[in-house]
């Protein structure tokens, strides 16, 4: 028989009655019952039941036993009593009546219960995340996320991509966040960085005549952390294409991401033909270029039935050029306390409040009354077209917001999946995904008062060159999209520009001058030189892909080593002093903060 083990924790069944096993694995539960000892035997692969009375030789060292000791058992296999079955688990209809217990390692008091799924401290979960990986619920996690990792590589491979590896040390890349720079020893003064994603790398390996990329690739981001976003390091399935449009780049991916759900959605709906929904659209339907379709309130502007009305704060707004009113409906949300709860709720996100319309039926049933100020200031005729514009009823209400759309879309946005949450309107057991599209290429930067990029850098503008010459650059769409998922932003890419006279026009009208492209992206700008392939790709967050499919908001919950919020690895006590040989070796003198 092996040193440690005949059978693994998960393997026993009934066909093994009478068989004599040897198991490893951690005491996950001890249970005293009238001088029974029954041990919950646990390793990487199940549990099995173990159990000794006091007329073994091995009963005293079975009491001395704690949670989470690692042992050996030596036993028979035999059925468990009847009425004692237990279907949850795979081993649930046999136990193992112990001859022989070997301590392999003792286990000192827990900083947290293994056993359970109690919320306890994150700053304590991470100090002793390997304590915390042997929790059933994040230990599953881990598995479900290497699962999903193994689907997308197949399913890739299958449609005729090739897996690359890029460099890991690299040139700093406008990405849209601050570089990780690693100081170098034979270089003095000079950095690498590492990379915030692969993107000129696989552009390059497009213009080395190479067809199909991808890669599950490490990305780092100096930024502020988030729930859905890790500090520091994340995943992404990054993918480039050669020869291809936008529908291509669609037609290749759509079937790769909704199988991957499908393989792990646990019989929940996928989306199945995506909608295509301009960036534009999204901003205005839904407030957000991420949209959660399971929410099914949508947004319309509702002005030309303020203009001019009673109600003299949107009327006066509405006398300036670009202001708008949208409305976002309320079904089933037409009592005051909601509307008022809902109008605090606006006010402690920083606005002067939230205006609404609530309807009630009237003592003729067919007659359906507003009610409220804003009702009353601009009439019943008024306030009848805004219920039959939104479809209301009554007992519905709808909530306005105003002013210069530019401004206010995100807090509209917030209302509508606030509205969503309170009446209950999400459907939580589906996957809902869609493309966003037409992204525009700039924006205008207020803090620097300048235009720039808007998105990816490196997108197609649509229109080419043309278009950067000719037009208004904050008119400009990129042919630049998204994959957004229940409220998240799942993948992000586009149709890449490909020759030189458009990435320095692009590039100028960002305020970058030709030698700052040459200088900042010397290799792919002479790469575009000697042949460039029309070529797109994307990139999906394996990380945030994960985190949904296995049904959290927290992507520390699928991920094995995270650092906490203030970017800090309190298992390893990174980031960590250094020693004076290693700065010295590396050129460096330390100029800290005065506190």
């Amino acid at each position: 028989m092996h040193r440690y083990r005949s059978h693994t924790c998960g393997a026993l069944r009934e066909s093994d009655i009478d068989s004599n096993v040897r198991l490893s694995g951690w005491c996950h539960r001890i249970r005293d019952h009238g001088g029974l000892l029954f041990i919950d035997l646990r390793d990487h692969y199940g549990m099995t039941q173990c159990v000794i009375d006091p007329d073994s030789k091995a009963f005293k060292l079975a009491e001395k036993l704690r949670s989470e000791w690692v042992v050996k058992i030596d036993g028979k296999v035999r059925r468990r009593p009847e009425g004692t079955d237990n279907p949850d688990l795979p081993t649930g209809v046999v136990e193992v009546f112990i001859a022989e217990i070997e301590v392999l390692g003792e286990a000192a008091e827990l900083p947290l219960p293994v056993f359970g799924d109690l919320e306890y401290p994150e700053e304590v979960r991470l100090k002793y995340r390997f304590l915390d990986l042997r929790r059933e619920k994040l230990h599953q996690n881990i598995m479900t996320r290497g699962q999903i990792i193994d689907s997308m590589r197949a399913r890739m491979k299958a449609a005729g991509f090739f897996e690359f590896q890029t460099p890991i040390l690299t040139a700093s890349s406008p990405e849209g966040a601050r570089d990780f720079l690693v100081p170098s020893r034979i270089h003095a003064g000079k950095f690498y960085a590492l990379p915030q994603a692969p993107q000129q790398y696989k552009q390059l390996l497009m213009m080395s005549g190479f067809d199909r990329y991808f890669q599950i690739a490490p990305c780092f981001r100096d930024e502020d952390p988030r729930a859905d976003r890790l500090p520091g390091e994340f995943y992404q399935l990054d993918l480039e294409m050669s020869f291809v449009t936008q529908d291509d780049v669609f037609a290749a991916m759509e079937p790769v991401i909704t199988g991957v759900f499908e393989d792990f959605a646990g019989g929940k709906p996928v989306t199945k033909n995506w909608p295509r929904i301009p960036f534009a659209e999204s901003l205005r339907k839904y407030g957000t270029d991420k949209p959660d379709l399971r929410n099914p309130l949508i947004m319309q502007d509702v002005s030309e039935h303020f203009r001019g009305s009673g109600f003299k704060v949107f009327a006066r707004m509405l006398e300036q050029a670009g202001n708008e009113v949208w409305a976002i409906p309320g079904p089933s949300g037409g009592s005051r306390a909601f509307c008022d709860r809902m109008n605090s709720w606006a006010q402690g996100e920083g606005q002067p409040g939230l205006g609404y319309i609530m309807w009630r039926e009237g003592q003729d049933s067919s007659e359906v009354l507003g009610a409220g100020p804003l009702a009353n200031n601009i009439g019943p005729e008024r306030t009848a077209a805004i219920r039959a514009q939104l479809g209301l009823k009554g007992g519905d209400a709808a909530f306005f917001v105003a002013g210069d759309p530019q401004k206010f879309w995100k807090f509209a946005g917030l209302a509508r999946t606030k509205l969503g949450e309170e009446l209950n309107l999400i459907d939580k057991d589906r996957f809902e995904l869609a493309w966003i599209v037409d992204f525009p290429m700039y924006e205008y930067n207020e803090d620097e008062k300048k235009v720039d990029f808007s998105h990816n850098p490196f997108s197609m503008p649509q229109g080419g060159l043309e278009a950067l010459q000719t037009q208004d650059p904050l008119t400009i769409k990129a042919f630049q999209y998204d994959i957004a998922c229940n409220g998240y932003e799942i993948a992000s890419g586009g149709i890449r520009n490909h020759k030189p006279a458009a990435m320095v026009k692009a590039f100028e009208i960002a305020g970058y001058g030709e030698e700052t492209v040459v200088e900042r992206f010397g290799g792919m700008y002479r790469a575009f030189q000697y042949g460039a392939p029309p070529h797109g790709g994307m990139a999906a967050g394996v990380d945030r892909i994960v985190m949904l499919l296995c049904g959290t908001n927290n992507l520390r919950e699928i991920s094995l080593f995270p650092m906490n919020q203030r970017a800090e690895d309190l298992l390893m006590g990174a980031p960590s002093d250094v020693s004076t040989k290693q700065l010295r070796e590396l050129h460096i003198r330390l100029n800290l903060p005065q506190n």
